[in-house]
């Protein structure tokens, strides 16, 4: 298989679910004619539905860029299992339009909460076992990377996995706070600078760690 038919499929897809997202947010019915100020109210009532749309629109397109680069530019051919695993991985994307409905109707719920959570994980988690597979596999010629680029790159792909299974206990006593979770993870993965600042922080704990191990 060429990398060329792949890429494509990943931008249908993408492209199709992104589109699908704005789909979920309808426009306000009345029963009769309305005026400005109930028109407003109910506009203003969709907030959550808003809020999920932004956040999963965002979400999707940090790991559009991410399978791009992986399977496109990091790898510099395809096998079998590669093309298995972005299958894989396409089809915990195909479910959040559902999961993001359901946090933007749902969002004072730990459920709607958990299900939005769960399918992050599973996205990061299959991406993340897809990089693994590209550097590790011996019939996939890879692009030069460093030590240090794989190490943001991994950052990158696992924070909102790790932030969601926080999202989700911190559900249990705030809701917003949850929520927040969820924006910090996706507005990290959006800036540019974010994981040289992470690594710019904790490097030096690192270092006295390893200093330490030496003594």
């Amino acid at each position: 298989m060429k990398q060329g038919r792949l890429d494509a499929l990943a931008d249908g897809i993408f492209a199709i679910v992104m589109t699908i997202l704005v789909f979920e947010i309808r426009i306000p019915e009345f029963a009769g004619h309305t005026n400005n100020q109930e028109l407003l109210r109910a506009i203003i009532n969709l907030y959550p539905l808003f809020l999920s749309y932004l956040l999963s629109f965002s979400l999707l397109f940090t790991y559009w860029r991410s399978h791009h680069y992986i399977a496109s530019v990091l790898a510099k051919n395809i096998d079998i299992p590669l093309s298995n695993l972005s299958a894989l991985f396409f089809f915990f994307v195909g479910l959040v339009p559902f999961s993001s409905h359901l946090l933007g109707s749902y969002h004072y719920t730990q459920t709607a909460i958990a299900l939005f959570a769960t399918n992050i994980v599973l996205i990061g988690l299959s991406l993340f076992v897809m990089r693994r597979y590209v550097i590790k596999a011996h019939d996939i010629k890879n692009s030069p990377y460093t030590k240090i680029e794989n190490a943001h790159a991994n950052v990158r792909i696992l924070l909102p996995v790790v932030v969601s299974i926080l999202a989700v206990g911190v559900s249990f006593f705030h809701k917003n706070i949850a929520m927040t979770f969820f924006t910090l993870a996706i507005i990290f993965n959006l800036s540019r600078r974010s994981t040289r600042l992470m690594f710019w922080v904790f490097n030096p704990f690192i270092k006295q760690k390893e200093d330490n191990k030496v003594d």
